[in-house]
Parts: C-alpha cells; sequence; structure tokens
C-alpha cells in the first residue's frame, strides 16, 4: 500500500466530490463518475450509495485500479475493498462532512453502501 502526500490526502479530503473513473479490462479508463469522498485518519473512501449492485461499483470490478480527481490532484489509484472495522471511521466521516445533506447522506450509511466502501490508494 502507498501512502497519500500529506498536502494530497488533505486537498482530497476536503473536496466536496470527487471524479473516479475505473479501468476496463483492457486499461482504457470509464467515463468519470462524480461522487462523495470521505477521509477516515490516513485514508480516503468512497461508497455507492447502490451498493454492490452500482453500475460504477460493478465495473470497477475488472481490473480495481483507475484514476481519481478531486480538489486539485488527479492520481493514479488502486480500489481496495474496505475491511468492516472501518465501516464506523467512515459513517462518521460521511456523517461530518455531509451531515447538511441529511436526507441524502443516510443512503450512504445503509448496510447496502457499506459492503461498497472503498478504500482508495494511491499507485
Amino acid at each position: 500500500m502507498t501512502t497519500w502526500k500529506g498536502s494530497d490526502l488533505e486537498q482530497i479530503g476536503a473536496a466536496e466530490e470527487l471524479d473516479l473513473q475505473s479501468e476496463r479490462a483492457d486499461g482504457t479508463l470509464r467515463d468519470p463518475v462524480t461522487m462523495w469522498v470521505v477521509r477516515a485518519g490516513d485514508h480516503v473512501y468512497v461508497r455507492s450509495v447502490k451498493g454492490p449492485d452500482g453500475p460504477w461499483y460493478r465495473a470497477m470490478q475488472s481490473r480495481h485500479q483507475g484514476r481519481i480527481e478531486a480538489g486539485g490532484v488527479q492520481q493514479e489509484v488502486t480500489f481496495r475493498e474496505a475491511d468492516p472495522g472501518e465501516y464506523a471511521d467512515v459513517d462518521a466521516a460521511y456523517r461530518d462532512k455531509y451531515g447538511r445533506y441529511t436526507s441524502i447522506v443516510e443512503h450512504v450509511l445503509t448496510d447496502r453502501a457499506r459492503a461498497s466502501t472503498l478504500r482508495l490508494e494511491r499507485r
């Protein structure tokens, strides 16, 4: 696992949204998907509101890598499934960062969404 540089971690964590492009089996990038991103500790996470059935999440399964852009940072990443032990910290990060969107944030706090929690690691 490659750790994030301090400034990149701060910028991505502070960004309101992240653009994620997963790689196809042939290595080309899919169109970007815009989503919420949170920082918990020294890690960056995303979740699919639709859980593992979400289209972008299913597409990510072919290679588990891609590119993100957020807060002025563009980075090649590996998508790692988060351990269930990380879910509570990620939940807290979503509540803290996006709690003002009460009716929306609850959608990323369901068991279905938790099952799609991905830790984004620098490549």
